[in-house]
């Protein structure tokens, strides 16, 4: 059965090396790969660009910039060179607008990060955010990333339903990570659901990482959430 891109492999292993040796097991189940921050210093880059390059295989960047306008713009200049598909950065309306402009006459997307789906409500009053329910805030900062010219934002499945039905989000990404199949450990994630629901309620991307590279059989974890999303 082929690849669905709608499945976004996140490959939190420690190298590049071992990025590579995941993308090859899984092979023609996974067509998209996210690399983040954690693997920057691990040959990151490399492998995002052996992937895209050699292997056909589409690329998420995971980077969540966030800087003053000049440096994100810079940052996001140099990072659009690689051909790459999805980056993201911080919502914030005047890091999404030098994004932008970083990425300008490129087929690089730049999505938004709402609020990350590991936190919760006391995270966020530890971080002195402003009072109010975290879906809420969620659905306030991802219109205003879509208002500031983001391509589409990064959400819990949760907060997918709510960001699909404002009118910015038109046309635009849903990306949502802290997606675990049925059964699964939740990890670090708070804000979960099942690959089918995320889709369902409006996501156009699911992002799985440890589910797949820590199962047994990482190719049968894949397929298997493959075969759900082609059942919806």
């Amino acid at each position: 059965m082929s690849a669905d891109d709608r499945l976004i492999v996140a490959l939190d292993v420690p190298s590049a090396l071992d990025g590579l040796k995941l993308a090859e097991t899984l092979g023609d189940t996974v067509s998209f790969y996210k690399i983040g921050l954690g693997m920057l210093t691990g040959g990151g880059l490399a492998l995002a660009n052996e992937l895209k390059q050699e292997h056909g295989k589409r690329i998420f960047l995971d980077m969540k910039l966030f800087d003053i306008g000049n440096t994100v713009e810079a940052a996001v200049r140099g990072l659009a060179q690689f051909d790459l598909d999805f980056l993201t950065v911080h919502g914030d309306p005047h890091v999404v607008r030098a994004a932008k402009e970083g990425a300008a006459g490129k087929d690089l997307k730049i999505l938004g990060v709402t609020i990350l789906t590991s936190l919760d409500r006391a995270d966020l009053d530890a971080s002195l955010i402003k009072a109010g329910d975290v879906q809420d805030l969620v659905v306030e900062r991802a219109a205003r990333a879509l208002e500031a010219g983001a391509d589409g934002v990064i959400a819990s499945p949760q907060e997918a339903k709510l960001i699909r039905a404002l009118p910015e989000a038109k046309g635009r990404l849903i990306v949502t990570p802290g997606v675990r199949p049925a059964g699964a450990a939740l990890g670090d994630q708070k804000r979960v659901a099942t690959p089918a629901s995320a889709i369902g309620d409006g996501a156009d991307h699911i992002v799985v990482g440890r589910p797949i590279h820590g199962a047994a059989s990482p190719k049968a974890a894949a397929q298997a959430i493959v075969d759900e999303l082609k059942a919806i």
